[in-house]
């Protein structure tokens, strides 16, 4: 890049990197005095929300920090209140008290309610004894620590019985008698994961995207005071076509719902099905897709295969903001892309970027052996490798929880499913594109936030790695012994 170029861009990003920069400060302290930016004009069917907008502001219902960003759980709760007939929520975890508290409500009034979670989170966290925290592994201790915190109202360190009648959403749920099944209803172990995040009101509303609705993933941790929630969002989509497209996948996983026959459908259970549309408007489209699909299929007709086809109709510019990027057909196809002169610019979450098996490196021009001194198998470095690929810069205890794309101003990529093996071939997940100018300006404004304070590049101590694997395991990584697909799958 020359000093001009270098120049220009610096230019470019020095507004937002101030914005960025004095929204940390007001994190930091506590407040939100006033949000940052002005309002972008919503969509009038579609809808989106970020926790971290800095066009917004609200207080943390639980920790009372006021901050910027959107409420989504007062989404959420406004969705649900305003049914009249019925409402099918999918989501992993539900572990927040006023959802919970709306559900409850609505299912008093005579509103048909109906909830699946993932098995792994379906057992109220209030009735987890101080030995079994011991056999806990670390990250499940951290998530019954911030549940604690969120059900222990008056801080005596155990959640009494009216505390989690107040606090334990699944509690409130039972106690309610709001049907409520996981993906073992099907009479398995559970599927890979069921991974979705969605909830259909009356039939025509459908509110969808990336959050779990868990104090980590829209608000923030209690056990980190600068944390401000996962970087999330939800859309809220007024169509009554869309809305029976999940309501169908909805279905297929609720069977006649608890305690029936083991007729629902999770995980591979379900048939193969093609992507399916919904015209909003002349200029607004939503095209979605349910994984999984058998690997034993090919892989263009999955769901990663829909994002393959997305990438590669772009004509100007590629943004990403993912929490794993791990499917190398995907990074294969971006780099087709990038050599027909598509500009491709990529954040992804810490935690993932760096590993392996992480496109990330592949478009930075670096690969990296496993502890066996293997190559995923079918592993391709970038011939042009990118200086514009990163992690963001976010408050402690937060994760890069997105999985979006922007392409040409234009298209959004999102919902559940990330761009991993593991969610395309094993997860009950859902995946969404969206052809609308006004809804891509929402997520091209929260890319430009993330992107703003991002570390770009490869880092010292990656470059130093990279060497010193090379060295242990006595050969380049490209003539290492590769790592089958199958392996990986398992992460």
């Amino acid at each position: 890049m020359t000093r001009s170029k270098r120049r220009k861009r610096w230019l470019l990003l020095l507004p937002a990197g101030l914005l960025l920069v004095a929204g940390l400060s007001l994190w930091r302290r506590g407040v939100a005095q006033a949000p940052l930016l002005e309002p972008l004009p919503q969509d009038p069917l579609i809808q989106a929300y970020f926790n971290q907008s800095q066009a917004a502001r609200y207080q943390d219902p639980y920790r009372g920090v006021e901050r910027l960003g959107n409420d989504l759980e007062q989404v959420i709760v406004d969705g649900i209140l305003s049914a009249r007939r019925s409402l099918d929520v999918a989501v992993q975890e539900l572990r927040l008290p006023r959802i919970a508290e709306a559900l409850v409500k609505q299912h008093r009034a005579g509103v048909r309610v109906r909830v699946i979670v993932e098995n792994n989170y379906r057992r109220p966290l209030s009735q987890v004894s101080g030995a079994e925290t011991g056999r806990m592994t670390e990250r499940d201790r951290t998530r019954y620590q911030e549940a604690l915190r969120l059900m222990d109202e008056n801080g005596d360190g155990r959640v009494s019985p009216q505390e989690a009648a107040r606090r334990d959403a699944l509690v409130m749920l039972e106690t309610a008698g709001v049907p409520l099944i996981d993906d073992t209803a099907d009479g398995s172990k559970g599927s890979g994961l069921m991974h979705h995040k969605f909830v259909v009101v009356d039939g025509q509303d459908v509110i969808v995207g990336s959050a779990n609705f868990t104090t980590s993933d829209i608000h923030g941790d209690f056990g980190a005071p600068d944390s401000r929630g996962n970087p999330n969002h939800l859309l809220r989509i007024q169509n009554i076509a869309l809305a029976q497209i999940f309501t169908d996948e909805f279905n297929l996983m609720w069977g006649d719902g608890p305690g029936g026959r083991p007729n629902s459908r999770f995980g591979l259970q379900k048939p193969a099905r093609s992507p399916r549309s919904a015209l909003l408007a002349p200029t607004s489209r939503v095209t979605v897709q349910f994984s999984p699909t058998s690997p034993t299929q090919p892989w263009q007709i999955s769901v990663n295969g829909l994002i393959g086809r997305a990438l590669s109709a772009s004509r100007r510019q590629v943004d990403l903001a993912l929490f794993v990027f791990s499917d190398q057909n995907l990074g294969s196809t971006l780099e087709a892309q990038h050599q027909k002169g598509v500009q491709v610019r990529a954040l992804i979450d810490p935690g993932f970027a760096f590993r392996y098996y992480s496109e990330a490196l592949d478009m930075m021009g670096v690969a990296l052996p496993d502890s066996q001194c293997r190559i995923e198998k079918g592993n391709k470095t970038w011939e042009r490798a990118i200086a514009t690929v990163g992690i963001p810069t976010l408050p402690e205890g937060d994760l890069l929880h997105h999985k979006f794309a922007v392409i040409d101003q234009q298209r959004v990529i999102t919902g559940s499913q990330n761009w991993s093996a593991a969610a395309n071939h094993n997860n009950d997940e859902n995946l969404l594109v969206i052809d609308n100018a006004t809804v891509a300006a929402h997520f091209q404004r929260e890319f430009e936030r993330l992107y703003a304070m991002a570390e770009l590049g490869i880092p010292g101590w990656l470059r130093q790695k990279a060497q010193q694997e090379q060295t242990r395991c006595g050969l380049a990584p490209a003539n290492a012994r590769h790592r089958s697909e199958e392996d990986l799958d398992a992460e």
